[in-house]
């Protein structure tokens, strides 16, 4: 995700699908499978897809793993807390999120109240005790609430990356054209609206356990394994 590339197409893997899975699914696994014949386990998904954002992930856990996120909120050490997610996203060899967004995120988090809100609202994204939909609902109007210069910071993009970056087992990645577009090839309709909703996400949470359980023989690990194989979906680079 995120840089061109020649697409080497390759024979079909024999594996065969579940008897039970749409017409859809049927195709999107079989597009998938052309370009990685070993699945999740094949060497080449693994270099383009997989490995750069499982790297991402264990940055995140020695730069704000639980504990030591909860250390330095405790110290209030806010600004050092929204400077290390700013920095564990952008050294992923792909950036998840646009120039425009980082550049936002950035502006958002120089002030010490941006700093606090942003510090405090993805804590409790992560580590709150209430329910996903109320903590996910908070957490879209802690971006909202965000202080803005020039561009927006209440994107996709922006409100997903965290999650999905900390907690690949649970929180899923949303690059609005391409999820679009791999939900369409899957036969699901994403109830889409620009502005973030728990209704929109809980459809791409129900999407990614859908794909997980038709994918289950090929055993996807996680929700990198599950947005990959949509990012192949969706995206221009996997254009068949």
């Amino acid at each position: 995700m995120g840089a061109n590339r020649a697409v080497r197409w390759h024979v079909p893997a024999r594996t065969k699908a579940p008897k039970a899975i749409s017409a859809g699914a049927a195709r999107c696994r079989r597009k998938f499978l052309r370009v990685f014949p070993g699945g999740f386990r094949d060497e080449t998904y693994l270099e383009w897809e997989r490995e750069y954002k499982w790297a991402t992930h264990e940055r995140w856990e020695e730069a704000l793993g639980h504990e030591e996120f909860r250390r330095l909120l405790q110290r209030e050490d806010f600004a050092e807390i929204a400077a290390r997610a700013v920095r564990v996203e952008q050294r992923s060899r792909h950036s998840m999120i646009f120039s425009f967004e980082k550049m936002a995120l950035r502006d958002a988090v120089k002030s010490s109240e941006g700093a606090r809100t942003f510090a405090e609202g993805l804590y409790e994204f992560l580590h709150g005790a209430d329910d996903v939909a109320h903590r996910f609902e908070r957490w879209v109007e802690v971006v909202a609430e965000l202080p803005r210069r020039q561009t927006r910071v209440l994107t996709w993009p922006l409100v997903t990356v965290f999650g999905f970056i900390a907690q690949p087992d649970r929180h899923m990645f949303l690059k609005p054209m391409v999820t679009r577009a791999a939900a369409r090839a899957y036969g699901v309709n994403l109830e889409y609206s620009s502005r973030p909703s728990w209704k929109t996400y809980e459809q791409l949470l129900a999407l990614a356990r859908t794909v997980r359980g038709d994918l289950r023989d090929l055993r996807p690990r996680d929700m990198i394994d599950i947005q990959s194989f949509l990012w192949v979906q969706g995206s221009d680079e996997y254009a068949s």
